[in-house]
């Protein structure tokens, strides 16, 4: 179902290859948005914008480490050029590399998730800003259950995205004045690369921990967490600013009752989006 939430927007999508940055990227382009896709070079970036177009909606592909200064202020000025104007700024890129107690955590990981999950997101908001205040413009960041509860077996990652949720909120106190709003969506366990121990770095016992303890038994979908990353750009948020909005399952309050969810909660819903990505993409990256 299309309501046009978005038209007459420009949108820019970091992480908008693979994961939720897909979801996002095709629900905002038929919300009406146009959608700057971007991601590293080896991630299909340039195909999500193909898919956008082959369904009636606009996206350009944008290829690079927007954790780099320079390709933060690439990026966005790739958006101004195509477009004339910035409205909405999503920061989704991040990454989940490993699984190690604090102990045996090599430092070149915790450095990792610093660049990936922390210095991308400030760099592009930095980048981003001068041009959402023109507009009175959004941004959304993607922070996690683990930003509030911790996340054992990759520590540095909860503390990462903890960031990213107080930097969320001193954005939206400072730049409320500039008619710029900014909110992060939360995600629990989500049907990625990132939660199945074929594609990611759990194991089978962290897999299962992980579902046990969301009350409805499963995996959110991309899409359903895409949903709500669409709701928190439109106008329809418009006094909605410095919010955690969590997308979990109910995993906050689950205590390990997710294995009492019946099938007919435990399923996932039938998707509208034509996703192609949800488990490409690496888990980490060296660069």
């Amino acid at each position: 179902m299309k309501a046009n939430r978005l038209a007459g927007k420009v949108a820019i999508v970091t992480g908008g290859g693979t994961g939720i940055g897909e979801a996002v990227c095709k629900k905002f382009a038929a919300e009406g948005a146009k959608v700057l896709v971007v991601g590293f070079a080896d991630d299909p970036v340039e195909a999500v914008a193909q898919e956008i177009a082959e369904t009636g909606g606009e996206a350009r592909a944008y290829m690079g480490d927007v954790a780099k200064e320079v390709e933060a202020e690439a990026a966005v000025q790739a958006a101004i050029d195509n477009w004339g104007a910035l409205h909405i700024l999503v920061n989704c890129a991040g990454v989940y590399p490993v699984t190690a107690e604090t102990q045996d955590l090599d430092v070149e990981i915790f450095d990792l998730l610093i660049k990936d999950n922390l210095r991308n997101t400030f760099l592009m908001t930095r980048a981003a800003l001068p041009f959402l205040q023109k507009t009175g413009g959004c941004i959304v960041n993607t922070g996690s259950e683990a930003g509030f509860l911790g996340q054992a077996m990759l520590s540095p990652y909860g503390g990462t995205k903890a960031f990213i949720h107080a930097f969320t909120r001193g954005v939206a106190l400072e730049q409320a004045k500039h008619g710029v709003r900014a909110n992060a969506v939360c995600p629990g366990p989500v049907d990625t690369s990132w939660t199945h121990k074929e594609t990611g770095p759990m194991d089978e016992k962290m897999e299962q921990s992980f579902l046990q303890t969301v009350s409805m038994g499963r995996r959110g979908t991309t899409e359903e967490v895409a949903n709500v990353f669409l709701f928190l750009a439109s106008d329809e948020a418009s006094f909605v600013n410095g919010s955690l909005y969590s997308v979990d399952g109910g995993i906050i309050g689950g205590k390990g009752i997710g294995k009492e969810a019946p099938a007919s909660v435990a399923s996932e819903p039938e998707p509208e989006l034509a996703l192609h990505h949800e488990h490409d993409g690496k888990t980490g990256r060296r660069n």
